[in-house]
């Protein structure tokens, strides 16, 4: 299928060409610019071009490929770093310099190398789809092999192969090999979600206790300008106890990018000891990359990691920032000239957030094995403003809610969460885990720390009239716990030892605080000066 440019605006390009599909990859110009096809009307296909346009021209060829935009899956995936087309960026770097050139096809995989396969079927087993045939050792993970389709097998190789060779036959004809590949918008099948209640450690005590987060959780963290978003979610990324982590340069900056891979590449996993970077996949699609790219970026990233979540692992994704991807898709739909919707985003934002939400969850597999998808999106409304289209239609599918007080980070304080404000729908699925493994007063020691900073948030209101002087002696010591509990308590240096704190340290941490609470209300009411209670 071969047609011709007719019309050319920004990223969106006017084909005159039959034959194609919605979503179909086609390759645009003499360029052969990467293209999705966004509509389809009569002989007339429009194509959103995830590579900058800058001399493409009227009466180029446009050539179809017959498939819609997909990304390759298999072994070498893991301490990748590619771009929102899965074009690996190292080896780009590696053949070209510093800049892409336009129309640069690179594989994300590398087929040449060799891998060493172990066969867990033999010839003459029937298996079915999702099976797991075999493995390969990737870094410190068991890369399982999966069965495409239901079939028996008439052949299966061992030892070293690599992807481009056949690791197993049907007795149809049909190889099986070390990678495939799948749409990006198309969720990839699994037998049926799975109720969780199973928490993620994040290592941030203020999210880990006030606000827990559930494997397969979605949660939001909306903030303005300079609240830490971007430092909080490479945090998690360093700390969650997740198996994988995919994380997301949606449009950030490169010298924040640049940071994180260095970072990455230097800190070791708390949880294993082994370098970071081993456990980790990055998509950085930089501010200064096409714009229609960047609205591929997050569906590259989530089909990588549900791929490894087929296999049984526990995958966070994280996506920095939620925002520029919705401003990417108010770009792309107005040069469709698409009816606009709230503050010019499209009528669809919240149906398409939504459905990407929808692609977490903890599942059961195809192989019977259970795995999960987390994911935790920051969000960056203009001016702070929290009822902008963005926030409000993630507020109505994430499971928790992290408002980011700007504030609070004026003052310093890190997280800059604002406790008061947020929520999550996972603590009271969680109460029953906390409880039972970590401390059986956890939820009691929860509902203290709460009851005191809400006292404290209406004494400071009275403080501010009459003086602290003019407060009882009782509440002058609430204020003091309160003050301890969000300066040592709630707020963490991420650029120290404290940057981490496991479950056991966080409770025991703030039973310390309660306890010292009580035992000074005890001394308060046998007499002891205030004063004097404070100085112990």
């Amino acid at each position: 299928m071969i047609g011709r440019i007719t019309a050319i605006s920004g990223p969106t390009v006017s084909v005159e060409m039959t034959g194609l599909k919605l979503y179909d990859r086609v390759y645009v110009g003499h360029s052969m610019l990467t293209g999705e096809v966004v509509r389809l009307d009569r002989n007339i296909a429009t194509i959103q071009v995830y590579e900058n346009t800058k001399g493409l021209s009227i009466g180029e060829p446009v050539k179809g490929v017959g498939m819609p935009l997909t990304v390759r899956l298999g072994p070498g995936l893991l301490r990748g770093m590619f771009d929102g087309l899965q074009r690996p960026l190292e080896r780009l770097r590696e053949e070209m310099g510093a800049f892409i050139s336009a129309g640069t096809e690179l594989y994300a995989l590398d087929y040449l190398k060799k891998w060493e396969f172990r066969p867990l079927k033999k010839a003459g087993d029937a298996v079915e789809r999702g099976e797991v045939i075999g493995f390969v050792e990737e870094g410190t993970f068991r890369h399982l092999i999966i069965s495409p389709a239901k079939g028996k097998i008439v052949r299966i190789a061992g030892g070293e192969l690599s992807l481009n060779e056949t690791f197993a036959e049907y007795e149809d004809g049909t190889g099986v090999y070390g990678c495939n590949e799948w749409p990006v918008r198309m969720p990839r099948p699994y037998r049926k979600k799975l109720f969780s209640s199973e928490p993620l450690i994040t290592g941030q005590r203020c999210i880990d206790f006030l606000f827990p987060f559930a494997r397969g959780g979605t949660a939001i963290f909306p903030g303005g300008f300079g609240t830490g978003k971007t430092i909080l979610e490479q945090s998690i990324a360093k700390f969650a106890s997740a198996d994988i982590v995919v994380y997301v340069g949606c449009g950030e900056r490169g010298n924040e990018m640049a940071e994180l891979i260095s970072e990455f590449g230097e800190l070791s996993d708390p949880w294993t000891g082994k370098k970071l970077m081993e456990r980790t996949i990055l998509v950085a699609n930089t501010s200064n990359m096409p714009v229609a790219a960047r609205e591929a970026s997050i569906y590259t990233a989530v089909t990588m990691a549900e791929y490894y979540r087929d296999m049984g692992y526990h995958v966070l994704l994280l996506a920095d920032s939620l925002s520029r991807w919705a401003e990417a898709l108010r770009e792309i739909s107005s040069s469709l000239e698409e009816m606009p919707g709230e503050e010019g985003y499209p009528t669809y934002l919240a149906s398409r957030l939504s459905g990407f939400f929808e692609r977490a969850g903890m599942v059961e597999t195809l192989s019977g094995a259970t795995g999960s998808l987390s994911m935790i999106l920051s969000v960056s409304p203009p001016g702070g403003d929290f009822t902008e289209p963005v926030t409000q239609a993630c507020l109505r599918t994430a499971g928790a809610f992290l408002m980011l007080d700007t504030s609070l980070a004026h003052k310093r304080h890190y997280p800059a969460i604002n406790w008061f404000q947020s929520y999550s729908l996972y603590e009271k699925e969680l109460a029953a885990y906390f409880n039972e493994r970590v401390s059986e007063d956890w939820g009691t020691l929860k509902e203290r720390c709460r009851e005191m900073l809400q006292r404290e948030e209406a004494l400071r209101e009275v403080a501010e009239i009459v003086g602290s002087e003019g407060l009882q002696d009782a509440d002058r010591l609430l204020m003091k716990v309160a003050d301890t509990i969000r300066m040592e308590f709630l707020c963490q240096n991420a650029y120290s030892e404290d940057s981490f704190s496991p479950p056991e340290k966080t409770v025991a941490k703030i039973r310390e605080v309660v306890e010292y609470y009580h035992a000074a209300l005890v001394k308060l009411k046998e007499g002891m000066p205030l004063e004097e209670i404070m100085k112990r």
